[in-house]
């Protein structure tokens, strides 16, 4: 059985989140800062009336900031009844991995990326780490 999942960088890291989770992926967008919010809520955006919750995944996973003044491309997921823009550095392809190609995670992760992410997967040109939509939504649980 395959898997297919949205691709999308942080530094330079690929990563990515099952097809199925993904509602769309949007232009970097107006950002409205929520007083108080975990330091991983970058803001609120709204999305067609709509108001998002916006995470910061380079803060959710422990990664150094983005360089000033760099776009940030928004991938809206949904998990449940939930929508959560998730601000990645760009967004890569829709790859297929078969689930006999996962990997379990590197044993070298620490910190939020050993609980978000799911597995590894070699492709031809770099290593994918999957992460757990759920559990990388779910601002309540730090590791």
């Amino acid at each position: 059985m395959t898997v297919s999942y949205v691709t999308f960088h942080l530094g330079d890291g690929l990563y990515g989140i099952e097809v199925l989770r993904v509602q769309e992926v949007l232009t970097e967008q107006a950002l409205t800062r929520v007083p108080l919010a975990p330091p991983e809520v970058a803001g609120l955006v709204n999305l067609r009336g709509q108001v998002v919750t916006a995470v910061d995944l380079r803060r959710r996973l422990g990664l150094p900031p983005r360089e000033e003044g760099l776009p940030t491309t928004d991938l809206v997921v949904r998990v449940g009844d939930e929508v959560v823009a998730l601000l990645v550095d760009s967004i890569g392809d829709v790859v297929e991995v078969s689930e006999d190609d996962l990997e379990p995670p590197p044993d070298t992760l620490s910190g939020p990326m050993a609980d978000l992410i799911t597995g590894a997967c070699q492709l031809p040109d770099r290593l994918l780490m999957p992460l757990d939509a759920t559990r990388t939504v779910a601002l309540g649980s730090r590791a």
